[in-house]
């Protein structure tokens, strides 16, 4: 079973690689911080979640 993940999270993430797909990497920590620049997401937990997210679907494009 996979994780579910809440609807704005994966609409913010989409959004993100959508208009900087190409700034995004495979390193969590890294997106952590692009996260943070490109939004305004105050709460740490979100922001994690967000970054957690976008980190898998860049992982998975690569692949392909």
């Amino acid at each position: 079973m996979g994780n579910i993940r809440q609807t704005n999270i994966k609409r913010i993430a989409f959004r993100l690689i959508e208009n900087y797909g190409d700034i995004f990497t495979k390193d969590f920590d890294i997106n952590k911080t692009l996260v943070t620049q490109y939004t305004t997401i105050e709460s740490k937990v979100i922001r994690n979640r967000v970054a957690g997210y976008v980190t898998r679907k860049v992982a998975r494009m690569k692949i392909y």
